[in-house]
């Protein structure tokens, strides 16, 4: 898969000009692109909306319950609910830095894979000897077709040179 970096919002006015390109200060976190100084107002709002939810939680909570330990507990619940409701709004306002553009492969690159797992190798094995949720994968994927045209040469290959030498060993 390819990564490019998308620009979600419109460009800023920079000294008086339409820019034409964000800049972005891209890393990789947890598997994604992300911007860092999002990232930053990112935690900066799950810190503001956590806590305030912890704080409205534990002074509502006050004034209807007495007992110090179980307002204490409820409130952190309400901090929790806070952290979850923060990442909804940081999603909400930061939208991804990037786009998964999926390629075909190139079929005379998938012909040179194999071509490389045969010399390696040997032989790749025969197409009958995968376990059925194999086969379905490899259909999914739209090899299967590819490893059986593999598998059927590699046979025929086998046959045509063990023809001749079955014939010479007869007379």
């Amino acid at each position: 898969m390819q990564y490019s970096t998308t620009h979600h919002s419109p460009p800023l006015l920079r000294s008086g000009s339409l820019a034409s390109e964000q800049s972005y200060n891209l890393f990789e976190v947890w598997g994604d692109t992300i911007d860092a100084r999002h990232l930053a107002s990112a935690i900066v709002i799950g810190a503001a909306i956590s806590l305030g939810a912890y704080v409205l939680t534990r002074w509502g909570l006050n004034l209807v319950i007495e007992d110090t330990h179980m307002v204490h507990a409820y409130s952190m619940l309400g901090g929790i609910v806070g952290c979850l409701a923060g990442g909804v709004v940081s999603a909400m306002l930061f939208k991804p830095k990037r786009t998964v553009v999926e390629e075909v492969v190139d079929e005379q690159f998938r012909q040179a894979v194999l071509a490389d797992l045969r010399k390696q190798y040997g032989h790749i094995g025969s197409i009958d000897d995968l376990s059925p949720e194999v086969a379905e994968e490899l259909q999914e994927l739209g090899l299967y077709e590819m490893f059986a045209q593999a598998s059927d040469a590699q046979h025929s290959a086998k046959d045509s040179q063990a023809a001749p030498q079955a014939g010479t060993k007869g007379g």
